[in-house]
């Protein structure tokens, strides 16, 4: 049964920094992805995580003081990590709008995460969520019971690096010993009503790979795609909204099947294909996303530095 949760704002790029370097956390205005994120976990030296996470609230007071409005979350660290609560208590009241949870596994490893949340939100209300990452064989394999667990576990991204590192196997550029993983976390999104981030593209100097890779995953139905590099945050707001051409054929689409639903015609011709209920369907989503995307900030081509 899908539960109800607060739902985010369009997520295209999801662009982390480390959170003990801040001379890059606070070039985040700089660049136009849909949700930037302190990262506590990976991208902070392990010695260095303590004293980061004492920290974070004069980063994030700094960001938002400075007139940062995009989405601004932070990641902690995994369920299991040592430091795991400790970085529950210093993140789940500040004002970023997203927690992430890396490697989630079960689902009783984000009760403690939304609670504190709960409590927050009855102090400051913002609307906080939880995105939790699916990037292992127990997460991959738990997914079902991790997606819809609570209202606030709003969205989730598939993290291929490590899940390939448990499965044992090697990366390669087409994906392919992820494609089962890949699948079945979108699909298990989907049937939650979640937004689903799609895998990062480790290969930074490789646009052309980071271009196909999310263009791929725009066509499994994921909603954006992680970023490592302010580069990849251009390129992933382009594959993630609808080009020009495709926008205007969804127009007149949309157009010659009203003509005929209006005349008692489901289905119709249309520019050789044949077009029913599902591509009417598909045609009013490109729309909607087109039009979202009129109003959204454009894309930063200063490739800075991380």
């Amino acid at each position: 049964m899908n539960l109800p949760h607060r739902s985010l704002r369009r997520m295209r790029s999801v662009f982390f920094a480390p959170a003990n370097r801040p001379d890059l956390v606070t070039k985040f205005p700089r660049f136009a992805a849909d949700l930037s994120l302190v990262d506590l976990e990976d991208g902070t030296p392990l010695a260095a995580r303590e004293a980061t996470r004492q920290q974070l609230p004069a980063l994030v007071a700094s960001l938002r003081e400075r007139g940062f409005a995009r989405l601004l979350g932070v990641r902690v660290n995994e369920p299991w990590a040592d430091g795991y609560l400790a970085d529950i208590e210093a993140v789940s009241a500040l004002a970023v709008d997203v927690v992430v949870v890396p490697k989630v596994e079960a689902p009783d490893a984000l009760f403690p995460l939304v609670h504190a949340i709960r409590r927050a939100e009855q102090r400051d209300p913002r609307g906080r969520t939880i995105m939790v990452g699916i990037e292992s064989v127990q997460g991959i394999a738990g997914v079902d019971r991790i997606c819809g667990v609570y209202p606030e576990v709003s969205s989730l991204y598939f993290g291929a690096e490590d899940l390939v590192s448990d499965l044992r196997g090697v990366r390669s550029e087409g994906s392919v010993e992820v494609l089962y993983a890949r699948s079945r976390v979108l699909l298990q999104a989907r049937r939650a009503d979640m937004t689903a981030i799609d895998q990062g593209v480790a290969d930074i100097r490789n646009d052309a790979l980071f271009r196909r890779d999310a263009l791929e995953g725009r066509g499994m139905g994921y909603d954006g795609k992680i970023c490592v590099v302010p580069q990849q945050v251009v390129l992933a707001n382009e594959a993630f909204s609808p080009a020009e051409a495709e926008v205007a054929q969804a127009r007149r689409l949309v157009a010659a099947c009203e003509q005929a639903l209006a005349r008692g015609i489901g289905t119709i011709e249309f520019e050789g294909k044949m077009v029913d209920g599902p591509l009417l369907k598909r045609a009013r989503a490109i729309l909607a996303l087109a039009g979202r995307d009129a109003t959204a900030p454009m894309a930063s081509s200063d490739p800075g530095s991380t």
